[in-house]
């Protein structure tokens, strides 16, 4: 499983923060939209049915200090999960035609995300939304790469930049 920006991805799913917890709740993107199990029960919205999703209370590091805390971060989860402590929360917030709907999600990583990768991941959301982003673009790289480590800063920058339709800048 590769974490890339807010997003956990694995051969088989995408998800918003963690993959999903010892109780079976997540939120998940599929090609149709954003499915959530939590509290609550399962809930769906379909890319059609919303008008922004946005996540907040994002934890977010500095690059020096996330790039020392990735595998501390991934220990910490796993060590919290044991002892019932869970990793900081963030909420989904969509935005829907009938209303406005929240999910809590949880951080992969517990020391907080990078600003860069953070921004990016909100601008992959909100292109997911509009339809200008192909979700199916994030499906194919999990496929192929889901199972591998988490890749460097810049590689999951430059991720989340094809996969919302962007440029790349170059060095």
């Amino acid at each position: 499983m590769a974490m890339v920006g807010l997003f956990w991805v694995t051969p088989d799913a995408v998800y918003v923060g963690s993959p999903p917890a010892a109780d079976g709740s997540c939120v998940r993107l599929t090609a149709a939209g954003v499915e959530a199990v939590d509290p609550d029960g399962p809930r769906s919205w379909s890319w059609t049915a919303l008008r922004s999703a946005v996540v907040e209370d994002v934890p977010v590091t500095s690059a020096t200090g996330r790039a020392a805390g990735l595998l501390g971060s991934l220990v910490s989860a796993v060590v919290g999960a044991f002892l019932g402590e869970g990793p900081p929360s963030m909420t989904l917030r969509l935005e829907t035609g009938t209303g406005p709907a929240e999910v809590t999600v949880h951080a992969a990583a517990a020391r907080g995300y990078g600003a860069g990768e953070a921004a990016l991941s909100q601008e992959l959301l909100a292109r997911l939304v509009t339809g200008a982003a192909d979700h199916g673009a994030v499906q194919a790289w999990g496929r192929a790469h889901g199972a591998d480590r988490t890749p460097g800063p810049r590689v999951r920058e430059a991720l989340l930049r094809e996969w919302a339709g962007e440029p790349t800048p170059s060095p």
